[in-house]
């Protein structure tokens, strides 16, 4: 697995969209696959003429606007960035603490996880009053326990939009 490492990549990929959401984490990921023959400024050209009117960017057009380029070589498995802000983690014991296992479970799912960049971002705080000790065992097993769950939504079946709500919405008739 690789990992992302500069501040454009993790803001591409987080640009993306979300994955999957537990309590303390959220998952983001962008698609690093063009459609076989396609090249980036082509889909971009053609996504910008087929636009409706209504100001919002085609999911398409999300692959065209990475700001970063990975070479055909390099995009054999999936990416993987790790954000744990100070505001969330104080302490720089806990932080690596917790990007560690982030990778870690990050690495369990790489068979699984789709040719992407993903973005795994703390977005609350592990009470300190329950896991007073950074390297705790207890405050590593419930990160690992909720990065599980995490992964696990993330690399589940997706249902397809066929039913007949999806129907109804695009405006088809049955």
């Amino acid at each position: 697995m690789h990992r992302l490492k500069t501040r454009p990549q993790f803001q591409a990929a987080m640009a993306g969209g979300t994955v999957s959401r537990t309590p303390h984490f959220a998952l983001h990921r962008l698609g690093l696959v063009l459609p076989d023959g396609e090249t980036p400024k082509a889909l971009a050209e053609e996504t910008s003429q087929s636009s409706d009117g209504s100001g919002s960017v085609p999911r398409e057009q999300h692959a065209a606007q990475a700001l970063f380029v990975v070479a055909a070589h390099e995009n054999a498995g999936p990416w993987l960035g790790a954000m744990v802000p100070k505001r969330w983690a104080r302490r720089a014991v806990t932080r690596n603490a917790i990007k560690r296992q982030i990778y870690v479970a990050g690495a369990d799912f790489e068979s699984q996880l789709p040719v992407a960049a993903h973005v795994v971002r703390l977005r609350s705080t592990f009470d300190r009053k329950q896991f007073p000790s950074a390297t705790s065992d207890a405050l590593k097993a419930a990160v690992r326990d909720e990065l599980r769950q995490l992964f696990a939504y993330a690399v589940r079946p997706q249902k397809s939009p066929k039913g007949p709500k999806a129907q109804k919405a695009s405006g088809e008739n049955p």
